[in-house]
């Protein structure tokens, strides 16, 4: 297994971004190529390592996509999918040569249940096409990833036969995908380490790429890193088939925030992924949930009183991302579940003079607050009005 380091010895994991093409077929997700083009040019700005920009073969667009972004990006591999036949690869290729580094991705299924069933071939003639399609695929270029589709329901003895022969055959990477999200942590990471530990495949970058159909697909590929992966293959807010995929944003700041955990270091800029997530929504209106991790709009915000108190206090209490390091900023959201600390902060911002009756006026007009009032403004009419009275025993913090 390659093993990159920076100049703190820490092992380098690549980020490979399949936003633009796994990411793009979420049902509805279909961009433009000039969204394309823009989001791309963010991810080279984030700091990823690999975008992975379409699948050329699919469409007369997706080849036309695929061909600019490996015009435009300088900094970041360009790579493009390829199914195991030899108009794949060089559509793959036609779509990619002008890249200032470019990488084609070839895969094969190679379960039972997709060779039996969707192919209709047999393990001899996986291995045959495997061969055969890396090979030529490498004679065009140097850099050549192979997936081997499917490969957490794939007999472990033919996924490492599969694997190896795309090694001699010249991938540089090989990628093992749970492609229907159907692997659980601890069993992909000994998937993972059962062939980082094989000699076979020391001079390759071993790739996770996880679905997340249970949920699993972040859990499952930091599970694959710590057990020898250096390569994960992911997407801006999960985006991709069915679940998703595993969301770029989550797997880099779980290495970034537990580095005690996970001492690996990456490019990735972490003030670059929030604005990227909105990228990412404006492009394929596929927006996040409000509690989404990270990139989330309550992802930084606090209502409840005690939650409160403690971000006054010190951060650290409720928050183990610093918002300042992801470009953004602490909320706290006055609300009925407000505490008095928060509500005193809020006055003294707001130049509200701050005594015993203002403080109980202001009490007053949160905890009594309607469902869709602006309670902020509400604050201010109160500690204005001259006529109030102070705050009842009951709406006391």
């Amino acid at each position: 297994m390659v093993v990159l380091n920076y100049g703190n010895g820490n092992k380098k994991i690549k980020i490979f971004d399949t936003t633009l093409r796994d990411g793009e077929q979420s049902p509805g997700a279909t961009m433009s190529i000039e969204e394309k083009v823009v989001i791309a040019k963010q991810l080279e700005k984030m700091g990823v390592d690999i975008i992975e920009a379409g699948f050329p073969a699919s469409s007369q667009k997706d080849f036309e996509g695929v061909q600019k972004i490996a015009k435009e990006i300088n900094e970041c591999e360009v790579c493009a999918l390829s199914r195991c036949s030899k108009s794949d690869i060089d559509s793959a290729w036609n779509a990619i040569k002008k890249a200032k580094k470019p990488r084609i991705h070839v895969f094969l299924a190679t379960s039972d249940i997709h060779l039996n069933h969707k192919l209709n071939i047999s393990k001899e003639e996986a291995i045959k096409r495997i061969q055969e399609s890396v090979s030529y695929a490498k004679s065009l270029c140097p850099n050549i990833e192979f997936s081997a589709e499917d490969a957490t329901r794939t007999e472990i003895s033919f996924l490492k036969m599969a694997l190896n022969e795309a090694v001699k055959a010249g991938a540089n990477t090989i990628n093992i995908p749970d492609s229907v999200g159907y692997a659980q942590p601890k069993e992909y990471g000994e998937i993972i380490q059962a062939i980082s530990s094989n000699p076979v495949f020391d001079e390759v970058t071993i790739s996770v790429h996880c679905h997340d159909d249970l949920g699993l697909a972040v859990a499952n590929s930091l599970s694959g890193i710590k057990n020898g992966a250096g390569q994960v293959e992911c997407t801006i807010n999960g985006i991709g088939e069915r679940a998703g995929n595993a969301a770029l944003e989550e797997v880099v700041m779980a290495i970034n925030t537990r580095k005690d955990y996970y001492p690996f270091e990456m490019k990735i800029n972490p003030k670059e992924i929030i604005s990227s997530s909105k990228m990412v929504c404006d492009a394929t209106k596929i927006f996040v949930q409000k509690n989404k991790a990270v990139v989330g709009a309550n992802a930084f915000a606090h209502e409840a009183g005690i939650h409160q108190h403690g971000m006054i206090a010190n951060p650290l209490c409720y928050e183990i991302i610093n918002a300042e390091s992801m470009g953004t900023e602490t909320k706290l959201v006055i609300g009925r579940h407000s505490g008095k600390h928060a509500i005193i902060s809020f006055m003294e911002k707001k130049s509200i003079p701050v005594n015993d009756t203002t403080i109980a006026n202001a009490i007053n007009a949160v905890k009594n607050s309607e469902k869709n009032e602006d309670i902020e403004q509400a604050i201010i009419n109160a500690c204005s009005n001259e006529n109030s009275v102070g705050v009842s025993n009951n709406a006391r913090i």
